[in-house]
């Protein structure tokens, strides 16, 4: 018979060894930590930006890219009704040619602070979403809005990253699985869409 192999305690194996169970009440564990005040202060800032008819921008990479489109879509058409003012959301990653044609003509580093040059102005909101807090273009963008003037939100995990200093506000998971703080940044967001959305009806 060969050796039994130990079982070390779920916060010290490697994430792939993580059965299913595991991992989603990982999941679980995370989003009972999620810092809900840093979440109310980005839906406050969401709604000011509202009601000063301020554009709201987001952008991000991999799956933060595709939550940014994600976030667009609920903030903008999701709040949308007859008879009232429209929200004006902008996902930086849904525009493949604009995206590339930066990249290739400067630099991947590039591609949200040379789109949000043009627009971007004071009192709006550039909102990025990085789990590590560190790329490059994700910086880049939130200096560019900065030098603007706009109000900088932050999504990250870890300890926030480079993004933590060139946000006015910020929602860090508290978490280092980047999974984790993906799926966590979806339900922040979902969280944030139905509070905002709340808000905007409430005042209508």
């Amino acid at each position: 018979m060969g050796r039994s192999r130990a079982v070390l305690p779920i916060a010290e194996r490697p994430d792939l060894e993580l059965t299913p169970e595991e991992y989603v009440r990982g999941v679980i564990d995370v989003l009972e930590r999620l810092p809900v005040s840093a979440i109310d202060d980005v839906v406050d800032r969401l709604f000011q930006a509202y009601e000063q008819d301020s554009a709201l921008y987001l952008f991000g990479n991999g799956g933060s890219a595709a939550l940014a489109s994600h976030a667009a879509c609920d903030l903008g058409k999701g709040t949308t009704k007859s008879g009232r003012r429209p929200f004006r959301v902008v996902s930086l990653t849904d525009n493949v040619s604009l995206l590339t044609a930066w990249a290739n003509d400067t630099s991947f580093d590039n591609v949200f602070a040379a789109q949000l040059r043009p627009f971007i102005r004071e009192r709006d909101i550039a909102f990025a979403i990085s789990a590590s807090g560190n790329s490059p273009n994700v910086l880049g963008g939130l200096q560019v809005a900065r030098e603007m003037g706009a109000c900088n939100v932050g999504l990250s995990g870890f300890r926030g990253g480079k993004m933590k200093s060139l946000c006015d506000a910020s929602i860090i998971v508290p978490s280092d699985n980047m999974q984790q703080i993906e799926d966590s940044h979806l339900c922040i967001m979902h969280a944030i869409f139905r509070a905002f959305r709340r808000s905007i009806e409430g005042a209508a």
